[in-house]
C-alpha cells in the first residue's frame, strides 16, 4: 500500500520591533501560485520546524528572527493549489530592513489595518486569526 501524506511547511508572521506599530513583512512571490503570502516554506528532511522557521526568514528576506510562540497549526488540504500541505505558523520578531531573496519577488512591511486582502494560500485566514488574537488575546479555535 502507498501512503500519502500532507507536506509539513512553516509560515512565520514577523513583526518589526524598530518600527512603529509593529508592523509586519509580507513577500511578493516570484513563483506560483503568484501573489503576496507570509514568508515560509518546506520543512526538509532532518530539520526541526524551529530551524525551518529561522532559515526561511533568513533565505526570503534575509534577516534574523526571534520566535515568539508557535501560534497555531493550518492543514485544510486545499490550503495550497499544489498539493495537501500543512502549516506550524511561528510569530516572530525582527530588527533591520528585510530584502527580497530566494523565492521573494518583492518584501513589503504592512501594518495590520493594510495588509492585502487577497493573500496567497490561506494567508488571509492567517493574518485574520492573528490581528484577533492581537487585539482580543484569543487563538483560533478548534
Amino acid at each position: 500500500m502507498t501512503y500519502r501524506n500532507p507536506t509539513p511547511t512553516v509560515d512565520i508572521i514577523i513583526e518589526l520591533l524598530d518600527q512603529p506599530h509593529r508592523p509586519i513583512i509580507l513577500i511578493e512571490r516570484k513563483n506560483p501560485p503568484y501573489g503576496w503570502a507570509l514568508p515560509g516554506g518546506f520543512i526538509d528532511y532532518g530539520e526541526t520546524v524551529e530551524t525551518a522557521a529561522i532559515r526561511e526568514a533568513m533565505e526570503e528576506i534575509n534577516l534574523e528572527v526571534e520566535l515568539v510562540e508557535q501560534f497555531y497549526v493550518y492543514s485544510d488540504p486545499n490550503r495550497d493549489p499544489r498539493q495537501h500541505t500543512l502549516s506550524i505558523v511561528f510569530i516572530a520578531t525582527a530588527k533591520g530592513e528585510p530584502t527580497a531573496l530566494d523565492d521573494a519577488k518583492t518584501v513589503r512591511i504592512f501594518q495590520l489595518w493594510e495588509i492585502p486582502s487577497k493573500l496567497c494560500f490561506d494567508h488571509d485566514k492567517i493574518l485574520k486569526d492573528y490581528c484577533y488574537y492581537r487585539n482580543y488575546g484569543i487563538r483560533p479555535r478548534l
